[in-house]
């Protein structure tokens, strides 16, 4: 579920910002503001639907009068040619947050997509695929919530709210065992401490440490395997670093429980979608819309 927040709504109040500016140049010469229209979004290509409340508030930021009718579920595979919602209102309304509105679904949409692929990728294994920080800045609870409706799940949302004690903090603290010692000390016992490691004895130390989950950065799939019968089940392992379609199920086969896939979120394409103005000069929401099937 998303909860449509303040970071959200000040996305959405950017975003349109950024495109009307002092107002749609366009639209408000040829269109008069008494016309109604309805409109139709529908995919160009099959895809995992996700955000349709985004758009929705979209055009509820630029007027209450319009009527936002999502035809499929969140998370839903669809088709080319499937209607994903219609909006009904002032057509220089629905012309005014088109762009923006379709920016939010096809980039949503492209993550909650690409994470259903590594998901499947790997469904044969217990290995669960989660995200990473690497996020587009001000996006990072919507590109999360992408990778839920795509079926997989998040890591730390941020600094603020897990231990992960990477290279850098073992470089600065003096080692692993002091690292992790002083993360033991300072943090409440309710929380697990990670560590990253990169090679077979930064696992052992890691273990003879302590940690409570350890992340095996970068390592090649032999080392990943070794690293599994090495811990034997004492910690959970994340498997980290250059993870791609092509390889995650071999990674997964390893027998690691958590592959973190930044692609997910840094890199995945967005999908193709529009939306076109089916009927205008209506006065009121049709009662039958266009089926989009």
């Amino acid at each position: 579920m998303l909860l449509l927040n303040q970071t959200v709504h000040r996305l959405i109040d950017l975003a349109l910002e950024e495109d009307l500016g002092p107002g749609d140049i366009t639209t408000e010469a040829v269109i008069s503001p008494e016309i109604m229209a309805e409109a139709h979004i529908r995919a160009k290509e099959r895809l995992v639907v996700a955000g349709l409340p985004v758009a929705e508030a979209v055009f509820a930021h630029l007027g209450s009068e319009i009527i936002f009718n999502p035809r499929v579920a969140e998370g839903e595979v669809v088709r080319p040619k499937t209607v994903l919602a219609s909006v009904v209102g002032p057509a220089v309304l629905l012309l005014m947050g088109e762009r923006v509105a379709l920016n939010f679904l096809m980039r949503l949409s492209g993550i909650a997509t690409w994470t259903r692929q590594f998901v499947e990728a790997v469904q044969l294994s217990a290995a669960q695929i989660v995200d990473t920080r690497k996020t587009t800045p001000g996006w990072r609870v919507l590109e999360k919530y992408a990778v839920r409706v795509g079926g997989g799940a998040n890591h730390r949302f941020g600094l603020f709210d897990g231990v992960l004690i990477k290279d850098n903090h073992i470089r600065a603290a003096g080692g692993v065992a002091t690292a992790i010692a002083a993360a033991r000390q300072a943090v409440p016992h309710t929380l697990r401490i990670e560590v990253e490691v990169s090679d077979l004895p930064g696992l052992e130390e890691a273990l003879a440490a302590g940690a409570d989950v350890i992340l095996l950065d970068n390592m090649e799939n032999d080392s990943l395997a070794e690293a599994v019968r090495v811990a034997g089940g004492q910690v959970i392992l994340e498997a980290s670093g250059g993870m791609t379609l092509e390889r995650v199920s071999e990674v997964a086969a390893a027998g690691v429980d958590f592959i973190s896939v930044g692609a997910l979120t840094h890199s995945a394409p967005a999908v193709d979608m529009h939306m076109k103005i089916v009927r205008a000069g209506l006065v009121e929401p049709s009662p039958t819309p266009e089926s989009g099937l």
